[in-house]
C-alpha cells in the first residue's frame, strides 16, 4: 500500500501530465533548462492553474517544499515520460532553489517532424 505522500505525489503527477508534452513541442530551443520549462508554463493561463494547484495539493506544508518536490522530481520524471526530450546534464551556475539545475535536450525525432 502506498504511503499519504507517494500517494499524493502520484495524483499531482497525473495532473500535471496532461500539459507537459504541448509545452515541450511549443519551445523552440533544442535544450533548455526545468527552470526555463517552469517558467514556460506560467505563460499559459490554464497551466498557470494547474501548476498552482498542485503546489497546493502537496501533503507537507510550504510552498518550497511543494516546489521543491514539484521542481525536482515530478516535473522532470514528466519530462522523461513525453518521449520528448531527454536530460542532458547538470544546469552549472543555473539559479535553481528548488532542484538541482538540469538541461534538458529536445530529441531528433521531435525536431524532424516539424521541418
Amino acid at each position: 500500500m502506498a504511503s499519504p505522500t507517494e500517494t499524493r505525489m502520484q495524483e499531482i503527477t497525473e495532473l500535471l501530465r496532461p500539459y507537459i508534452a504541448p509545452i515541450v513541442e511549443r519551445i523552440n530551443v533544442e535544450e533548455f533548462t526545468t527552470v526555463e520549462f517552469i517558467e514556460a508554463m506560467q505563460q499559459d493561463p490554464e497551466t498557470r492553474d494547474v501548476y498552482n494547484n498542485a503546489l497546493g495539493r502537496w501533503i507537507e506544508p510550504g510552498e518550497f517544499r511543494a516546489k521543491t518536490v514539484i521542481h525536482g522530481q515530478v516535473i522532470p520524471l514528466l519530462l522523461r515520460q513525453t518521449g520528448l526530450v531527454e536530460w542532458s546534464g547538470f544546469a552549472h551556475g543555473e539559479e535553481d532553489p528548488y532542484a538541482i539545475p538540469a538541461w534538458w535536450r529536445k530529441l531528433e525525432s521531435l525536431r524532424e517532424t516539424h521541418d
